[in-house]
């Protein structure tokens, strides 16, 4: 019998659904985890915002199960335990962000004081201003407020920094990384690969309704693991294409770009051919170019 800590705090399993003739989720199977961020990552269309509405309990699946918190989508006992920021938000413009923040910490049994609230998202200064006068940047901060105001253990971020400058973005990922470090679950979409790299202990990457890779960051990014090799070189791109090792090589006005399948032996050769080369750099390809080889691959 697995233990505690191995029990999802919210999964699918073998989840299908459908709207009319279009498949969303093909026996999609996936966990999320207390104490992590899981990052839901794939294209558009590919399936994130039917996931999350299964999680919430909006739509039902038409096969396979859903939980959440050991209890089925959208019981009452969960929605109290369940944060969520979604990438749009239908608010009172009329009501202030403090009344906005009080009436929703009424519905959670143990919620936030609401000053620290307003201070972990960056609102203490509005929370006297109608929610209608804010900017959109605001208004985004808000909502972030309003998702973590009820102590969630489960948080769902759908694409959460969407119109934040970059000093309001680094503040909520330092509140996400206080939160997880407290044992609560998250579950991130978002279209900021470097935010899923930043914040996500696991990733899974949907296409077409299937998860196609799901592990951490470090083994996402080693699928097929390539090395993107640069340097200053007036070597022909037809010569360097017949190196073993190299499957893609470029140029530009200046740089060579060459990727490679291991990099020790196609630098040495490089070193060999072209005693003139300057300025080599080697790196290894991020979570953004395995997502896009993932997606392409399983389209």
């Amino acid at each position: 019998m697995p233990s505690t800590d191995e029990i999802p705090a919210a999964s699918l399993t073998g989840v299908l659904k459908r709207f009319g003739e279009q498949v969303a989720l093909d026996h999609l199977t996936l966990g999320i985890r207390a104490g992590e961020v899981t990052a839901l990552l794939g294209p558009n269309g590919a399936g994130k915002s039917t996931t999350i509405s299964l999680l919430l309990g909006l739509i039902p699946p038409e096969a396979g199960e859903v939980r959440v918190l050991g209890e089925r989508a959208g019981e009452r006992a969960v929605r109290r335990r369940t944060g969520v920021m979604l990438q749009r938000a239908a608010l009172p413009d009329t009501l202030r962000v403090g009344e906005l923040l009080r009436l929703v910490r009424g519905y959670y049994p143990s919620p936030r004081p609401l000053v620290e609230v307003a201070e972990l998202a960056g609102i203490a200064a509005q929370l006297r201003t109608p929610y209608g006068a804010l900017s959109g940047g605001q208004q985004r901060r808000v909502q972030f407020a309003l998702a973590i105001c009820g102590n969630p253990q489960l948080l769902f971020l759908d694409e959460p920094t969407t119109g934040l400058d970059v000093e309001a973005r680094e503040s909520l990922w330092a509140v996400v990384r206080e939160l997880t470090a407290r044992g609560c679950a998250i579950l991130l979409t978002t279209h900021h690969l470097e935010e899923a790299e930043a914040l996500a202990q696991r990733v899974a990457v949907i296409v077409r309704g299937r998860v196609v890779s799901e592990g951490t960051v470090d083994e996402i990014r080693s699928t097929g693991v390539r090395r993107r090799i640069r340097c200053v070189s007036e070597l022909g791109l037809e010569e360097v294409r017949t190196w073993p090792g190299v499957t893609g090589v470029t140029r530009d006005a200046r740089w060579l770009d060459i990727e490679s399948s291991a990099a020790e032996p196609v630098v040495l050769r490089l070193l060999a051919a072209d005693p003139a080369l300057s300025e080599l750099e080697v790196r290894r390809t991020g979570l953004a170019e395995a997502f896009v080889r993932l997606t392409r691959e399983a389209a």
